[in-house]
């Protein structure tokens, strides 16, 4: 049935109940876990920025990124390992969070997505927009949403 749930998680308010329903999950259906982090790209420079200044924003950036999605699925995989569960993480830098999950679970064999949403109802999509939405009208994997 479910062997591989991908879990895209930011290391947010919502990202400790989606790991450990998923989690859960897992356990019940004697899966494994792939955590994901997607963290923002850095901003392209303004006109009059120093390629040097902005190559050294550039790192300073990717260490921090690194870093954050780093402890974030650290995080996850001690609680998965504390439940006996397979765990992997995965992380990328890019803007398209909803492609970047979308593209993860395939390229991965996912066979579910399980994603948190805020519920903002449709005034806060329209003003926040809503990866989970955007992943379920993308992706044909199930996806199961926790609120």
């Amino acid at each position: 049935m479910y062997k591989n749930l991908l879990v895209p998680v930011d290391g947010g308010e919502l990202s400790e109940r989606a790991m450990r329903a998923s989690i859960d999950l897992a356990r019940q259906l004697g899966a494994q876990i792939t955590g994901f982090v997607v963290e923002p790209d850095m901003p392209l420079p303004n006109a009059g920025t120093q390629p040097i200044a902005y190559a050294r924003a550039r790192d300073v950036h990717d260490q921090r990124t690194d870093l954050h999605a780093l402890d974030v699925l650290a995080r996850f995989g001690e609680l998965a390992s504390e439940a006996g569960v397979a765990f992997t993480g995965r992380h990328v830098c890019t803007d398209r969070v909803d492609a970047a999950i979308v593209d993860v679970a395939r390229d991965l064999e996912c066979d579910m997505i399980v994603m948190t949403t805020h519920g903002r109802g449709a005034f806060g999509d329209l003003l926040f927009g809503s990866h989970t939405k955007n992943v379920l009208a993308k992706s044909k994997l199930p996806l199961l949403v926790l609120h």
